[in-house]
């Protein structure tokens, strides 16, 4: 065993001195450590004048989180996915598969080593995390929660790339389908939910008990309303509305949401959530709640028990998660089955002797 981690400790310092030692990395870095930066000033004074220094905090925190995600699910691709097909292109993969090397050992090796790249992302946002951090409003679970989903999904990425390249015989097809991948989870997964919900519709019918305004009388200075109320004949009528509760499941693979529902939300008094995750959470969870074949919105009675919003059922966001499930572990374990599906099948066609090899695969 301590041999086997020895050489997988091996590639992954030489992977890491291939890559990190460049010049464009170390440029790219300093590009990403910039920009958090100026989101960061951005965000801080944009906000300030919205609500307090906690809430502050907590959103510039949430949007940081999703950058470093953003960045990661943009440059890792081109990391990961020519690691073993670049190597083999190239005449050096043949020379470490006569070594003692065995096929896990490499592929795991380039993996890590992709993974550990793809994490310095979040090194270079440390000190804008520390400022929120400093400033207070974060609260220990959702650090906790967000940090470690943002590794594990900037881990996913790294292995379909690296599992890709050993899959996917040409260096340029394996990037432009790790992109592919990304994108198919990222956009796609919106795009089949927007479509989804679209195209399976129901008729619902609504009913509404208004108020008559038009008979004279005074009215109440406190809530608008007739001092004496008289109720107006209903009116109903029917539309067709978006079954999104019965496709919600597909945003469960997107890893932005994966990330959002998987940090616990915190809410002001009024019940709203308070950084970006609860607000994309919110989405989610408000894609779960069923559509009602027929309601009625009967504001005259609400008015006579003195409270007009009664007859329209308002939920504030927090209650709306209290009566709706979470769905980021679905996702991530799709995630994780996914990279590890991809790993196993790079380990596979790297493994030597080999049976067959694509056409025009190149052996030394």
């Amino acid at each position: 065993m301590n041999r086997y981690v020895d050489t997988l400790g091996t590639i992954v310092r030489l992977e890491l001195q291939q890559r990190i030692r460049s010049t464009a990395w170390v440029v790219l870095v300093s590009v990403v450590f910039v920009l958090v930066g100026v989101v960061t000033a951005l965000l801080w004074a944009s906000l300030a004048a919205f609500g307090t220094a906690a809430r502050d905090s907590a959103g510039v925190y949430s949007t940081i989180i999703f950058f470093v995600l953003l960045v990661g699910t943009l440059v890792t691709p081109a990391i990961s996915g020519a690691a073993i097909n670049g190597d083999r292109e190239a005449g050096t993969l043949a020379t470490t598969q006569v070594t003692l090397a065995s096929a896990s050992q490499i592929v795991l090796g380039k993996f890590l080593a992709a993974w550990t790249v793809a994490l310095t992302f979040l090194v270079a946002s440390l000190p804008a995390l520390l400022f929120t951090l400093i400033a207070g409003g974060v609260r220990g679970d959702t650090l906790a929660a967000s940090l470690g989903v943002l590794v594990l999904e900037l881990g996913v990425v790294a292995a379909v790339g690296v599992g890709l390249s050993g899959l996917i015989s040409r260096p340029l097809f394996s990037v432009v389908t790790t992109y592919l991948v990304v994108a198919a989870l990222s956009i796609g997964t919106l795009i089949a939910f927007t479509l989804g919900g679209l195209a399976v519709q129901t008729q619902t019918t609504q009913t509404t008990i208004g108020i008559d305004y038009s008979v004279g009388g005074e009215f109440d200075p406190n809530t608008g309303l007739p001092e004496e109320i008289v109720c107006l004949e209903p009116m109903s009528y029917t539309y067709t509305t978006p079954r999104f509760d019965r496709v919600w499941g597909i945003l469960a693979a997107n890893p932005y949401i994966v990330l959002a529902d998987a940090a616990p939300t915190t809410f002001d008094r009024n019940g709203y959530p308070q950084d970006l995750f609860g607000q994309i959470a919110l989405g989610v969870r408000t894609a779960q709640l069923p559509v009602e074949s027929e309601s009625v919105i009967d504001e005259c009675a609400a008015a006579k028990a003195g409270d007009p919003m009664l007859g329209y059922g308002f939920e504030t966001p927090e209650q709306v998660f209290e009566r709706t499930v979470p769905s980021w572990f679905v996702g991530l374990v799709i995630h994780l089955v996914l990279a590890a599906a991809a790993l196993a099948g790079a380990i596979a066609r790297t493994r030597t002797p080999a049976g067959s090899l694509p056409t025009g695969s190149r052996i030394a």
